[in-house]
Parts: C-alpha cells; structure tokens; sequence
C-alpha cells in the first residue's frame, strides 16, 4: 500500500545557496546536533576545510580522532529536492522531484523522475532518473517473470518525505523500518549520484566481492565495487561487483536491497547503522526485497536477476589445473599419476601453456601438437577437458598469421578508443584488442571462432579468465585522454588510485555505450556470449560449462565462479567461507576456491585441510601457480594422501544429494552452500557463524580452519544432528550451542540433520561416469517423532534441459512409521538398471526385530544400541 504522507515534523527550508559563504542559523539550533556516529559525510568528495564546510550548509564539528565519523556533516532537513505528486502510469505511480537551487555539485541535475512499482507483493521497486536526457541503464538478461502483487497483499508500506525528498519503507506486519533516506540529501548529478539509507539492524551481509567476513563491518567501513585483476586481500576491489545486501531483523525477518547500476560504486557503512550509495554515473534503480525471511529474499533477489543455471553433473567432480603443465605429456602424466594413487579425477585442465604465444584459438605446435589426440584420451577414460579462454586478441602478428584478429578487424568487432581506433592494451600474448560483446556481431565472431576450435579440439568447457577486463598497462598502450570519464569529479577508493587503473580507458567505445558506463558487466557479456550463443550450439545438446573470473548480478545463469588468486595460508582457507557463501547470496551456486591456494606454497597439513574444505565446495577445484611447489594430492605423504581420499570419496558418494541441490536452485532458486542464518533465521547463534555452513537445510559443514588443530568448536543448531560418516560417535542432541568435537588429521566433521533423507551412491570410483552406475544408498536421520524426507532428480546428467522438457527423475522418499517409502513422482528411464543397495537409518529407538524390503525379509542388517544407528546391507531394491 502507497501512502504518500507529507510529513508535518516542521521542515524548514535553510534559505541559503549552498556554494554561498554565508553563514545562516543552522549552528545556533539544534541540527548539527547529532550522535557522531549518525553524521552523514557532506565531504565524500573532497577534503573540505571548515570554511568550505559551511559554505555547503553543513555543520562542522571536529573530533579528536581523525578517523571514524566526518567532521563535515549534513545538518537535519538539508535543502534539496521537492516532490510534487503522485500520478499513476502504467507500472505503479510517478512523481516529479524538482530542486530550487543546485547542489555543490557539478552538473546538477535539478529535475528527476521518480517511478514507484509495486512488482509483488514482496518486491518494490523505485527508479530515479533524468527525464531530460538519456543515460545509461542497465537491462539484464530477462528474468523469472514476475507475478503482480495485489495492493493489500504488499509486505511494506511507503510513506513520503516531500521537502526535502525521502522515502520510509516499513515491514507491515511489525512497523519496522526497512529504509528511510531522509536522514541525509539525494543528490543527484552527471557523475556523482548519492543516497543515504538507515539500517534495520547492524548484520548486514552482501556488497561483494570483497575480502570480508560474511558479516560486514559497519565502522566507518568504505567498500568500492569495480571489478579488477586483483588477488583476494582486504580493503581491495576484486573481481566482481553485487551491489546486493540482506539484512538480518529480529525474530528470524530479513529483507534485501539491490542496487542495479553498473557504474562504479561505493559503498560507506556507518554504525547508525546507515549505508550510503555513492555511483559515478547511470541512474538509481532500487530493488527492496521483503522476504520476510531469509530464504525468500534470495529468491526475491534471483527473480529480477535469473535463476541459476543447471551444471552438467560432470561438473560436480574433482577439477584440476596448473599453470606450469606445459606439454600435453605433462598434463597425461598428472592424470595417470592422480588414477594411479586411486584419486577421482573428472576434469583434466590447462591454463595458457596450451596457446602457441599464448594466443587463444591457436595451440602450441610442439609441446601441445597432439592436444586433441590427448583430450581424446580423456574421453575415452569417462574423464572431461577444459582450457583457458582469456579475451584479449594478440594484435601484432603478422596479417595473415592470426586469423582471429584479422577477422575481427573486419567485422569490426573490437572495443574503440575515444577517437574512433581500435584500443589497444597489453595482455599475456603482448599488445591485445578487446572484443565488445555488447555487439551482436561480436557475439557472433565469439561463436564462429570457438567452433573452429572446437571442430579441432573438442573441451569440454570454457574458462573465461582475464575479464574484468585485465589489462598490464593503465588504459592502453597509448594512454588515455584526460576527459571526465577518465578524470570523475570524485573517484571511489579503487586500486591504483583510477578507474583505469589495470584495465581499459574509460573513454573507450562500446556498442551499447562507453567503457566507463560497461566496465562492471564485461565479465558478464562474455559470459552470456560463451554460454547462449556458442557452448549451447557448439555442443548442440549438451549442457554447457563456463567458468568466469569476472562477475556481476546475473551471471549464475550462464557461469560458475571460482573467487581467484588465493594465497597458501591459513587465513585464505578461513576466508574462502564467506566468499563461497556471498556468492551463493547473488545468485551463483556453482562457486569455489582454488583448494591449496594459487599462489605461495602450502604445507602438506593446510593442504589436507584444504582438501577437506573443498570436498564441500559446490565446485572443486586444485589450480596452482607455475613458480610454486607441486599439490596435486598424489605428491603428498601416504597419511595426508588418505585423508585427502576421504574426503574426496565422501564428496562423490555425495553427488546425487549436491545434483538435487543444483537442481532446487535453478528451479526454485534455493542456495546450494548456504550460512547458517539462512536455515535457523531465529536463532541468534547462527547470525553471525561463517566457519561452517550448510548444504541445502540437511548436511552441517564444520571444517577445520586452524594449524595444527586435532578438535573444534562447532555449533550445532537446536535439535538432533548425525555424525554423518563415523557411526561410532553417538547423535549430539543439541540445545543450540557450541561442542568440542574430534577432528584428528584425517576427519572433517559432517553432520545430518534429523527429519532428512540423503541420497548417496556407494563404491568409490574415480570418475562421475563410473559412479553414476553405482547402487545407492540412503541415510536416514529420524527425527524425535521417527519422520525424515528426501529427495532425488535424476537424469543423464549432460543434456539440455531436461527439467524444462521433461526430461528426467524425480523420486521423494519419506521415513515414518517404521517403513521408508520413496514415491517417484516422474520416471524417464534414466534410473533404469540403477537399485538401491543399503540404507542407514539414524535415530532407531529400539533393535529392529526384523527388516522388510518389498515385503522379503532382509537377513543382513545390523543395529548398534549405543548410536541408535542400524544398518541395512547388500539390497538391491530397484529404486
């Protein structure tokens, strides 16, 4: 419900023009008068002195310690926009904003369009624009189509500040304030555009991707999203940019707010608590997400963005990379020696070693001569094959020698610099031109080029790295003009001190529009253009797999991620945590580290442990930097080697359970890897825990993250949790609290949940092709009442979708009154062959005096009265 309520709290109009020196009366009143840590910065854009301070209209007042709140700060009811009223339009309702007399900033915009749209009833959704002049929006890839709420089924009500202008969005169930922006002014110009918001609490996560814990840090805290070529470290802009958080309320709510701009951000946190928007550009486009818990406003979230896409089963095994295999006798040799020490191995990789002077769609005549021979090879074993697609296109060979870029010169298919030439940067194979794949004829060349490889070599996947986009030299080879797309009126806090710092000028042409409005959704572009337009046809029915660096909101429907350059210690293994689990927040389930580290070397315990974590990723993957000592599992000693084993024979055993996962997040947008909060919302222990997580609502992660460790803390939610794979140790009934549990070297402690159901499939085998003809099991967690539920989607694991058509297996499985019952719900024949070999059930009262399977007696099962666990061996029930 829309309640335009002109708020009588005595707005006064300053009276002054704010780039005017004169002083008024606001320093004899009470609005300066504020808390330190609810001042809102009047100076984010330059160091202001007290006169210059003052000569804006705001207050001044400084502290002794130089960091922390501004000593500039906006007073109460700073002049600015006015708001006249509502009108209704096609969408929702408009109104017009209008300001008297400019702000500091340069090119003000004083007029603004204001639009209001009710999407559902738990999404609304408010643009601010120039409705004189055309700037750039951002249009996704289209979404979930979303169903139009009724008026009185809205989770929120709005109410309206109308001078100066803000907005107040309420929870409506409890009157909580979700936002309310008139604590500080709009401001809105060319190049700078500014919106304040209060919190509703202080657990605020999202806002990535940066180097954080999975709860952000509100004290004076500055995150600035720009994607770079940048090894994860703190206080850094990274790879990718989500202009998305969720915020924790009390008693279990939650709610959501995305930004969707992809200009450069940054992004001020205050402990009010109060965030701010700063953009250098586009126009403000807010989504707020209701939930009300936090489940649904992830959903909300990947409503407007997409839903993830469904990775090929294959996928779901164990990756490894190297940049250092330098021949294909190399890369053999890694592969024979992993299935010789009886490691799974699904995909064998290369990183640029492949390319002949590391151009793309070339391979090394000499050391890789036999490349599609090798990947052949692989084939034959049930093994896949990926490399590595960087974008830049070498642009100094010879004409005639490189048809890749002599293509693309004439289908003009590369980015321009501002004076209409193709730009050039420098890149691995030297001085490098950029594809534009905003063009369609970009796309297209994309497609026709990796189908020449392809008939050639025939991968697998696609590993699109080096695309935020990375450049060696600042903007090109040429440098960069000075204009104000290179030289903003205010620059965030970026590396490197510029925009185009490590990547293109700002200036450059592309042909949606410059690089400077692109630059966040290169990595998006070519993603969308390696998934849609050239895996799905090259490859005609068979699932595509791409992997990108580079990322923005969207990109789960066409990529995975794995979240770069990590360093070999023990503090990247404990923020690889959150990183997975922010990523798994905007809508990227298939998300990973490299397990041991890229770059330095690890330590056979760090890697063991590593491993261990990673077996848990939803993506894994060993990759590992030239100049570093070798960890590939079979280099280590015989005890790290068995432990490594294990965990990685759990995972496989684990894939149809991890498949049914992926499933549920691109059908219904569940996460796949996810925080504790998000599962026990009300409880207050699980608000801030990312050292473990979750898969799904079932399986309870708690690795272990420090040296030399042997046991941990871990919490354990209220309620009954299994050992998952060490049935001597009995079912922790818990109370909702933390206990020691043994974590000796070659563990890492896996936990069900009661009232579940886990599919798994038994025997270790070494690639997903021979697991997947394996029997299956179950493992049953009873809850106190003897209840659990499964499920099970199944389907050949490779072909196009298969839900969409039909194409697949659907089977629940339900435990209660003494039987376990699996119902399919939808059979293809993909099961055909496949039975079901055993079954643990957890949580057994009493010994079973006997077990029916298809009413035959079952001789060969097993009880233990101290785990209350029994077990049901050599069955073959079909499923």
């Amino acid at each position: 419900m829309f309640v335009c309520r002109y708020v009588s709290c005595r707005h006064v109009m300053l009276g002054i023009h704010p780039e005017s020196s004169q002083e008024t009366d606001i320093y004899r009143g009470n609005k300066c008068t504020m808390p330190p840590e609810s001042r809102f910065d009047c100076a984010r854009d330059r160091v202001l002195s007290e006169r210059e301070c003052k000569e804006r209209g705001c207050c001044y007042a400084p502290l002794p310690d130089s960091a922390g709140p501004p000593w500039c700060f906006y007073p109460s009811l700073y002049p600015g926009y006015k708001m006249g009223p509502f009108t209704p339009t096609t969408r929702g309702q408009a109104a017009t904003l209008t300001r008297a007399n400019p702000s500091y900033l340069p090119r003000d915009i004083s007029t603004l369009s204001l639009e209001v749209t009710e999407e559902t009833a738990g999404c609304l959704h408010l643009t601010l624009k120039d409705p004189s002049s055309q700037r750039y929006e951002v249009k996704l890839p289209a979404g979930v189509p979303l169903s139009r709420a009724a008026t009185h089924d809205a989770l929120y009500t709005t109410e309206y500040q109308p001078d100066p202008f803000g907005f107040i969005v309420r929870r409506k169930s409890n009157g909580k304030v979700i936002m309310n922006t008139t604590v500080a002014p709009l401001l809105f110009a060319d190049q700078y555009l500014q919106l304040s918001t209060t919190l509703a609490s202080s657990l605020v996560s999202g806002l990535g991707e940066h180097y954080t814990s999975l709860l952000l840090d509100l004290n004076w805290t500055s995150l600035t999203l720009w994607n770079r070529d940048m090894a994860p470290h703190a206080d850094a802009n990274l790879y990718g940019s989500h202009p998305f958080y969720i915020v924790q309320e009390e008693d279990g709510l939650a709610h959501g707010v995305f930004l969707l701009n992809s200009n450069a951000i940054e992004v001020i946190l205050q402990p009010t608590p109060a965030l701010t928007w700063v953009s250098t550009g586009g126009v403000l486009d807010l989504y707020i997400f209701l939930g009300p818990d936090p489940q649904s406003v992830t959903r909300q979230y990947l409503q407007v963005i997409g839903y993830p896409m469904m990775p090929p089963y294959w996928s779901l095994g164990f990756h490894l990379c190297r940049w250092g295999y330098t021949t294909t006798n190399t890369t053999r040799r890694v592969a024979q020696r992993m299935h010789n020490a009886n490691f799974p191995l699904d995909v064998q990789w290369n990183d640029l070693d492949y390319a002949n002077k590391r151009r793309i769609f070339t391979f090394d005549p000499w050391r890789f001569g036999d490349l599609p021979e090798m990947v052949e090879q692989f084939h034959a074993r049930g093994m896949k094959y990926i490399l590595i697609l960087d974008p830049g296109i070498s642009s100094t060979s010879r004409p005639g020698t490189y048809p890749p870029f002599d293509d693309g010169l004439k289908r003009d298919v590369f980015i321009k610099n501002a004076t209409g030439h193709i730009l050039i940067g420098k890149v691995w194979p030297g001085p490098t031109a950029f594809p534009d794949f905003t063009n369609p004829e970009t796309r297209q060349w994309w497609e026709d080029w990796i189908r020449d490889f392809h008939s050639k070599v025939p991968v697998d996947g696609l590993w699109i790295d080096m695309n935020e986009p990375a450049s060696f030299v600042q903007g090109s080879v040429e440098g960069c003009p000075d204009s104000d797309l290179e030289n903003p009126p205010y620059t965030p806090r970026v590396v490197g001190g510029q925009l185009n710092s490590g990547t293109l000028c700002m200036s450059a042409q592309q042909k949606l529009s410059t690089h400077y409005n692109l630059h966040n959704m290169y990595g998006l572009t070519e993603a969308y253009a390696t998934y849609r337009l050239d895996h799905v046809q090259i490859r005609c029915t068979k699932r595509p797999f791409v992997l990108s660096r580079s990322s923005y909101p969207g990109i789960g429907r066409f990529s995975g991620v794995w979240t770069g350059d990590v360093r070999s210690d023990w503090e990247q293994l404990r923020y690889s945590i959150p990183a997975v689990l922010q990523f798994s927040l905007f809508g990227v389930p298939l998300v990973g580290a490299d397990i041991c580290g890229f770059g330095g070397n690890t330590t056979e315990e760090l890697c063991v442990r590593w491993m261990q974590l990673g077996a848990f990723y939803p993506f894994m993957r060993n990759h590992n930097d030239k100049p570093n000592a070798p960890q590939e599992p079979y280099v280590f000693g015989q005890r790290a080697q068995a432990a490594m084993q294990s965990a990685v024979n759990l995972r496989y055993s684990l894939l149809p359970f991890l498949y049914t996962l992926f499933h549920r997040a691109h059908t219904s947008a569940d996460t796949v890897a996810r925080p504790l909060f998000m599962e026990f919302p009300s409880d207050p222990n699980c608000q801030t825990i990312d050292q473990q997580f979750l898969w799904g609502s079932s399986l309870l992660i708690s690795p272990v993250l420090e040296q030399g460790a042997v046991e941990l803390a871990a919490y354990l939610p209220p309620g009954t949790w299994y050992s998952l794979h060490n049935v001597t140790i009995g079912s922790p009934q818990s109370k909702g609290q933390y206990l020691l549990l043994p974590a000796p070297l070659d563990t890492i402690n896996i936990h069900v949940r009661e009232g579940h159901i886990i599919p798994q499939q038994v025997g270790p085998a070494l690639t997903t092709t021979a697991s997947r003809r394996n029997a299956f099991s179950l493992t049953v967690a009873l809850s106190a009442v003897g209840w659990a539920w499964g499920d099970l989607f199944w389907d050949d694991g490779d072909s196009l979708d298969t839900y969409e058509l039909g194409n697949y297996c659907y089977i629940t499985f339900i435990a209660g009154q003494s039987q376990i019952v699996s119902d399919p719900l939808r059979l293809n024949g993909a099961l055909d062959g496949l039975v079901l070999g055993g079954l643990r059930v957890f949580g057994v009262p009493s010994p079973p005096r006997y077990v029916l399977a298809n009413g035959d007696k079952v001789r060969d099962f097993t009880y233990r009265s101290d785990t209350k666990v029994s077990s049901v061996f050599t069955v073959q029930w079909a499923l």
